[in-house]
């Protein structure tokens, strides 16, 4: 049930992300990020196909990511860079808009939104993020600061190659893949981490418990100031119930020290479960 389900995502991802480029960014000359991009470029320049280069270019990626990672992901990896060669060879998208803002936009969300789900499915679509993987573990860097500066050097290339306004417009469509990625893996209730820091700790964890119904942590601190014993609580909850949890623990104590702070994933403990 697992394998199929992150099959069907996978296949599913790859072909809304294929929409999103044939449809969208190929007819506007628009690129997209990472190895994809690099793709678009010489099926621009080349004359093969696209779905040739995607196959070509992602396969050295494949193979380092099966070295360093995983062999499941990189199964899972390769299946996903397949099938989306496949739609592009079998598929006759429809080219939608030739308005270069829309086609820029709503571009970047397919393709944001296919590359979201074939992640919940395990893989990825694009070997930029296999070689990110592993030089930030060589290099002072994030993952999403690698990718970054490689983009960066993709689309100057698409400047000086394709031109300059259809580069600018392929940044427009990254950013919107970009949000709409995050938007897929950790959704609208995105967790965050609260701190809160109250003399009158326990009448705020019982409200937490009874009013949120979310669970509460208690540590043991010593105020820098005071040098006095403290309680400090500290929950999870999703971003909708950041408001109502303010308002409980200003309703007990309108002078509580609250910190708040992005979780990006949680398991375990009393927290909503996602779907899948």
């Amino acid at each position: 049930m697992k394998l199929a389900k992150s099959l069907l995502l996978l296949l599913l991802g790859t072909l809304i992300s294929d929409w999103g480029i044939a449809s969208f960014l190929l007819p506007n000359q628009f690129i997209d990020g990472g190895v994809t991009g690099i793709s678009m470029l010489l099926a621009n320049f080349v004359g093969l196909p696209l779905a040739f280069w995607l196959v070509v270019v992602n396969l050295p990626f494949v193979l380092i990511g099966y070295r360093h990672i995983s062999r499941e992901f990189t199964i899972k990896t390769g299946v996903a860079i397949a099938a989306a060669a496949l739609w592009l060879l079998i598929i006759p998208f429809p080219v939608l808009t030739d308005d270069l803002l829309l086609a820029s936009v709503f571009g970047g969300i397919f393709v944001g939104a296919g590359v979201g789900l074939a992640m919940r499915g395990g893989g990825v679509t694009d070997g930029t993020e296999i070689l990110a993987l592993i030089l930030s573990k060589r290099m002072a860097a994030t993952v999403g600061e690698v990718i970054l500066l490689m983009n960066i050097a993709i689309f100057l290339f698409a400047a000086i190659f394709v031109g300059t306004e259809p580069a600018l417009y392929s940044v427009l469509t990254y950013f919107a893949a970009s949000k709409t990625i995050d938007f897929l893996l950790h959704g609208i209730e995105s967790y965050n981490g609260v701190m809160i820091v109250s003399s009158q700790s326990e009448k705020v964890r019982e409200m937490l418990l009874s009013q949120l119904g979310r669970g509460v942590t208690i540590l043991k601190g010593i105020g820098g100031y005071t040098a006095a014993e403290q309680d400090i609580l500290y929950c999870v909850v999703t971003r909708l119930e950041l408001t109502r949890l303010r308002n409980i623990v200003k309703e007990v104590d309108h002078q509580a020290f609250i910190v708040i702070s992005p979780v990006h994933e949680v398991m375990g403990g009393v927290i909503k479960q996602r779907s899948f």
